[in-house]
Order: C-alpha cells, then structure tokens, then sequence
C-alpha cells in the first residue's frame, strides 16, 4: 500500500480541490442540459449515467481531501434518502481507499501522545498496520505482562482538518443541488451535513469512543456478543488501545464452510442485538460495516470501533416501531391515515400534507421501501438469503420524495443505516432468523 507521508490541511490547497470539482460539475450540468434541452425531460438512462458523472467528480474530490472528508463520503454514502442513486453510489467508494502512515509517524504519534515510544510503552508493537481507514489505523501489540491487545492510532491533522472540510463538501453539495433536482429541501440536506461533522467531531475522539465501549460491555451486551474493553493506561484522544479480538472478518469466515446451523445463530445474534439495541438499551452501534463485527472460534461475535454511536430517544422508539406495525396492518384499499399520522410523528412529512395527498402521491413513491423494511417481520422466521436488494428509487420516487420530504428526527440516519447494514450482513450468511419480537409486528400494543 502507498505511503502517507503527511495530511494536507491547508486551507487554500484544499479550496482548490474544491473551487475545481465545482467547476467541474457546471460544465457536466451545462454539457447535460445542451444535449437533453430539446427533450422535455431527460431519459432515465440519460439521468442515471449524469449523477454517476457528478457523483464521480464529488468522489475524485473527497478522495483528494482523504482524511474526514474521505470518512464524509462514506457516510454520505450510506444515507440512500438523501442523494441521488449515481452520486451515492460512486461515494460508496470511499470503503475502499486506506493510506497507512509511515513509521516515523508512528513513533512521533506515540512521542507526543506519552513522551515514550511504542516499544517502550508495549512488550511489543507490530509496526505494520493490520488495518488502515479513512481516520486512523490498527496495530497489533502485546502489553508488558503478556495482554494481546490493538492499537488505533489517529491520523496526523484529522481533527484540524474537520471544519475546513465540511465547508468544502457543503459548497460542493450546493453545486450538485445546481445541477439536478433530485436532492432534498437544503435545510434537510444542511440537518445531514451538521450531524455528519458533530459525529465526525466524536469519532476523533478516542476518549469518547473508550466510553461507549466501556458502556456497551456494561449495559448492551447479549451472550454471544462480545465488546472489547479500552486499556485507560494506553489510550489518550489520538491513540485507542483495547482487548484483542481473535476473529475473522464475515468474509474469511463465510471461507471456512460453517454450518447453516452456524449461519443461523450468527445470523440471530446480530439481529436480536440490533432490536435489543434500539428497543430496549436505545443506543446504537451506527457504523454497521461488516469489517467492524469478528466471528469468534467459540460461536461468539466481537463487535468493534465504536466511534459512531447513537442514543435513541423513547418516543422515537416508539414511533418508528409504530410506523413499521402500521405498514404491516395496512393492506390494499385501507385508509392511509394511520401511515400518515405515523410519517408525521418522524417528522418527516408536514402536517398540512392531506390523506389524499399522501395516498396518491407519496405513498406510491414510498411503497417499494415499505415493503423492503418490514419484509422480515412479515413471517415468525425470515430466510435472509432470499432478501431482495434495497431498492433503487428512479428519477421519478426520488423527485417525489424530495418534493415532500419536509425533514426527519435526528435518530433516523442512524436508525437506517444500522438496519441496512444488519440486512447486508444476514444476506451475505444466507441466516434463517426468528423475526418474533415484542416491538414490531402486527398486533403490537406495546407501545
């Protein structure tokens, strides 16, 4: 892997990288509008192939950034509501590009952060990096007394680096909301944007994520689920140092061969966890990556970087897992006030907005969603290997969405997000799960 020798943080460089992508993208949009002006709106294959271009022009340029703007386009990426399908696509990249530091680095990183070296502050430290991301990297290590434990090291410059780059996605952002109109109202894409840096301003942290891991060893763990605890010695706000974790990541362990069985009580931990999570302890593990849960020999999984988190407020407990039972009492013909009345308690629709309304427009536009989350509740156990895809709005759903999508209560990214990645890892098991739950379904009065 290429070597990083130092993060830019400088304003001006990084402006023009920015003033560049936005440039960039006006020349596409005009380029699109000349071709397409004689049509009275542009083909769906036409639109698609524009948001990829934009979306690669926006990905060139927080690839560029690299460091928080690189960890932006991943979480951007994962808000499917929020942008275009091309455009969030090509974002999703940003999992794939890691730039570790070199060792002088890391030896001036521990300096500052302990007035001593690694080696002299573990028995041993693997200079190697076994993973690097967008803010930081891992190391093994071995504490003095014999503990294995990992080291995650923060990048250089990551934290100063954090509101010089939100501007800049924000301005390029603006630009892409010139070009299409596909987005939200840009006080609700400006809401994602203000969450994004305060969870970006946590995750550089080191001390706040040392906390969630100790709360969720306490208060958020089921048999089956284990959560490595910090070292308090080791560990300052730059450097995270906490018990080993001796599993294998889901793909390397889906190459062993293991048992449906296996798969199926894999499978019913992360789901149990998740429901646990939101329903009862109301706080989430919010950076569902596969590579952040580790399938242990004895059945176990480790979940890892706790970083993003989210406290789930009760009533918004209560209003998704209400929203989500009304979808499942609703059936064709029925009288959409129920649904209306739930979408108004997200927040994310007006109140002014009429049952006709809803019904003829927006629920049509909805409804491919709608099936695709409460798909699993609608059987006692679901088969996750027959999971359909998270679906693809077109151009069309997307206007509509925008158009009437008023604004959102802050736990629903997190909330999202967590589902879609819990759903991306039971498909890949292929788990068989017990779905039965006091908190969703269709006769549920819990609430």
């Amino acid at each position: 892997m290429a070597r990083n020798g130092k993060l830019s943080t400088g304003t001006l460089a990084r402006g023009t990288i920015t003033g560049l992508a936005v440039a960039q993208a006006g020349i596409v949009h005009l380029g699109y509008l000349a071709r397409n002006r004689s049509d009275e709106e542009a083909s769906e294959a036409q639109q698609a192939r524009h948001e990829a271009e934009l979306g690669r022009i926006l990905f060139r340029a927080l690839n560029q950034l690299k460091g928080t703007a690189l960890k932006a386009s991943q979480l951007l990426s994962m808000e499917a509501g929020l942008l275009p399908e091309g455009v969030r696509l090509q974002l999703a990249r940003g999992f794939h590009q890691a730039t570790p530091l070199n060792r002088a680095l890391v030896h001036r990183t521990f300096r500052q952060e302990f007035s001593r070296d690694a080696d002299q502050l573990f028995q041993r430290f693997d200079q190697q990096a076994f993973a690097a991301a967008s803010l930081g990297q891992v190391h093994h290590a071995e504490l003095h007394g014999g503990e294995r434990v990992v080291v995650k090291l923060q990048y250089p410059g990551i934290a100063t680096s954090i509101g010089v780059d939100m501007r800049m996605i924000r301005t390029l952002l603006q630009g892409l909301r010139l070009s299409t109109d596909l987005l939200p109202d840009s006080e609700i894409v400006e809401r994602f944007m203000a969450d994004i840096e305060y969870k970006l301003a946590e995750e550089v942290d080191y001390t706040h994520e040392a906390d969630q891991l100790r709360w969720f060893g306490a208060h958020a763990s089921l048999p089956g689920i284990f959560v490595p605890q910090p070292i308090a010695s080791h560990s300052t706000r730059h450097v995270l140092t906490m018990q080993a974790v001796d599993g294998l990541h889901l793909d390397a362990w889906l190459a062993t061969n293991p048992t449906q069985q296996a798969r199926d009580r894999a499978g019913q931990l992360l789901f149990d966890w998740f429901l646990q999570s939101a329903f009862v302890w109301r706080r989430l593990h919010a950076d569902p990556h596969p590579g952040n849960f580790l399938f242990l020999a004895d059945g176990r999984i480790g979940v890892v970087d706790f970083g993003c988190t989210k406290t789930i407020s009760s009533d918004f407990a209560a209003a998704a897992a209400k929203a989500w039972c009304a979808l499942l009492r609703h059936g064709p013909g029925d009288d959409c006030e129920a649904l209306r009345h739930n979408y108004i308690g997200l927040a994310m629709i007006s109140p002014n907005l009429s049952v006709d309304e809803f019904e003829r427009e927006l629920m049509p536009a909805l409804a491919p969603l709608q099936a695709w989350q409460i798909a699993p509740f609608r059987t006692s156990r679901f088969d996750f290997a027959t999971r359909s895809p998270y679906p693809v709005f077109e151009a069309t759903q997307q206007r509509k969405i925008a158009r009437y999508m008023t604004g959102f209560r802050d736990e629903i990214p997190y909330f999202e997000r967590t589902y879609l990645g819990l759903n991306h890892m039971l498909k890949a098991l292929g788990a068989k799960v017990s779905t039965d739950n006091p908190w969703i379904n269709q006769g549920a009065s819990i609430w």
